[in-house]
């Protein structure tokens, strides 16, 4: 079972899914929000932008109108068809003058703004204002006659900044060559760039930022706190873009970047310009932004927190338990888990140890039962063997008494002897081959006083007769030769025995050229030692057979097949350690 995507990390993956959403469409609400915003900024201050420049324009056309409504004045009209000879007027000359004079500061009067009104008349030379009849230059009027509004730079004094001078000029009659001669009366009107700059000063107060007027073939009419700096970097941002009449734009200066509205007037081809910065604009969604995103990753943190607490408080001893499962399912009941804090967990981790340590005991307990019932069947098992032997043993020493073989008596006796001495301290689970081969030698011998055509050999190296055996299992195997093959056949009295480790097993063989039997024959006897002991089939190989697996595991065991004496050869086939391997090829190597 993998836990490379534990709950900690399905919970983290989870809070992202439910969070990067939320993000994303407040991302979306805000930058349309903020589009929107700054659409109705945009038509906001062209529209008030537009109203501002109305009111100028409507100044100044009212300025404009005053030399033609002056020019059908009765006495301006007088004034126009009067011829003097001398540079002195005569007294209704004056008089027209006054009256003219007063008609002026009349005029200049209805409006708040500082103007001034001049009447010049080519014939006579001379020049009418509020104050003042006197001469004029021509030549001077000649050049400053132009059609519409004329401005005029007037560099400030040190500290100020450059003023204009705004004048319009009326001829009469209308349409003639050269007026500064040929016309019969000519109005001026001027008026000062500081009229605008009071507006502008007005207009800043209502709530705009810094505006003012530019023309690029004229200059800057600045309001009286504007920043001349920034203004200026501004105004060379603009003078590289084609602005419209009515143009809003972004312009970058600084790194920071400011949002211009410009309104072009139609009387004086001047923009008015108003701009502010964007930082001041979005501040408080920014501030907004802000605070939503720090609430977002101060959400994601404590959700992060919430989701390790729980990985910790609930996964981490989850996984431990399915450890201790997992490993007490491999059968390791060493396997405790070590309770942390005191909650459900720690509860359940108790118990889990004290279920497993439960299981230990009885698992100990019933594995010792097993030892002892093992053993008990050994031992069992051992013993079927020895009334066997001793019924044979017996029976051929009664048959010699009769006979009155008394050598044979005493040699059975003898070998009898040495047989019970060796049953009778057979308390040892194993014994060295050799005790075993020994007592095998006496029983041959008993069998060969009874059958003089009885020879054996023995073929087993030192190292093999080193081994250790579980006693009574190569003996049967003997007697089975002589009584079931050689007894049977009258011609037949070899036996052979030998021994060899191969392959990690150690095989021990009894051959005989008794009768033998045939493969179907030989596999019955095999299914029967693999089956429980009848009445019909004798005890020692399957006594054999029995132990073997009992002792060394299903690998081990007996097989019978074909000898090349003539009868059968079984074989004894157990595994054996490395270490034991070692140890036997030792002496070879």
């Amino acid at each position: 079972m993998s836990y490379r995507t534990n709950l900690f990390s399905k919970m983290v993956i989870l809070i992202l899914i439910m969070l990067i959403p939320v993000v994303l469409l407040y991302w979306y609400s805000n930058h349309k929000t903020t589009a929107v915003l700054r659409d109705e900024l945009n038509r906001s201050n062209s529209n008030q932008l537009e109203f501002f420049q109305n009111q100028v324009n409507t100044h100044i056309e009212l300025l404009s109108s005053w030399p033609n409504l002056l020019i059908h004045d009765p006495d301006i009209a007088s004034f126009r068809r009067i011829f003097a000879d001398s540079s002195y007027f005569d007294l209704d000359t004056i008089n027209l003058v006054k009256r003219i004079q007063n008609k002026l500061s009349i005029q200049e009067s209805s409006s708040n703004w500082e103007t001034k009104l001049y009447l010049y008349s080519p014939s006579l030379g001379r020049v009418v204002s509020e104050r003042d009849a006197r001469s004029y230059d021509k030549l001077s009027l000649q050049n400053s006659i132009s059609s519409g509004w004329d401005v005029r730079r007037i560099a400030g004094v040190a500290g100020e900044d450059d003023r204009f001078m705004f004048s319009w000029i009326t001829v009469s009659p209308y349409g003639i060559s050269d007026p500064a001669v040929n016309a019969e009366t000519i109005i001026k009107l001027e008026f000062d760039s500081s009229n605008i700059r009071d507006m502008l000063d007005k207009f800043k107060d209502d709530g705009r930022h810094d505006p003012f007027y530019y023309r690029e073939d004229a200059g800057v009419i600045y309001n009286r706190t504007s920043d001349r700096t920034l203004t200026g970097q501004l105004i060379n941002q603009l003078s590289i873009h084609q602005l419209k009449d009515v143009d809003n734009r972004t312009v970058v200066i600084d790194g920071d970047p400011y949002m211009v509205n410009t309104v072009k007037s139609s009387t004086t081809g001047w923009y008015l310009v108003d701009y502010m910065p964007l930082s001041a604009i979005l501040k408080p969604i920014h501030q907004s932004n802000l605070l939503f995103y720090s609430s977002m990753l101060c959400l994601f943190l404590m959700s992060f927190l919430a989701a390790y607490m729980l990985y910790v408080q609930v996964q981490v001893p989850v996984k431990q338990l399915i450890r201790g499962f997992q490993r007490l399912k491999q059968e390791d009941y060493s396997v405790r888990i070590q309770p942390k804090g005191r909650n459900e967990f720690s509860f359940l981790s108790e118990r889990f140890n004290s279920m497993v340590d439960q299981i230990q005991q009885l698992f100990e307990h019933v594995y010792l039962e097993r030892i002892h019932v093992r053993e008990a069947r050994l031992k069992q098992l051992q013993s079927q063997i020895n009334p066997h032997f001793f019924y044979n043993c017996f029976s051929f020493i009664t048959s010699m008494a009769k006979l009155k073989r008394v050598d044979a008596v005493v040699a059975m006796s003898h070998n009898l002897s040495r047989y019970y001495r060796y049953t009778t301290r057979q308390e040892r689970d194993v014994v060295p081959l050799t005790e075993e081969i020994e007592f095998v030698n006496c029983y041959l011998e008993i069998q060969k006083m009874r059958m003089d055509r009885i020879h054996y050999t023995i073929d087993l190296s030192e190292d093999i007769l080193l081994q250790e055996v579980p006693p009574l299992i190569v003996q049967p195997l003997v007697e089975n030769a002589v009584i079931h093959g050689i007894e049977a056949d009258a011609e037949a009295g070899e036996i052979k025995v030998t021994g060899e480790c191969r392959d990690g097993m150690m095989i021990l063989q009894v051959e005989d050229d008794g009768q033998g039997m045939n493969a179907e024959g030989r596999e019955a006897l095999l299914l029967k030692l693999r089956g429980t002991m009848d009445q019909e089939m004798g005890c020692g190989l399957w006594n054999v057979n029995q132990r073997l697996q009992l002792r060394y595991g299903e690998k081990a065991g007996l097989h019978i097949e074909e000898s090349q004496l003539g009868g059968l050869r079984v074989t004894l086939r157990w595994p054996v350690s490395e270490e034991k391997i070692t140890e036997l090829q030792a002496p070879m190597d």
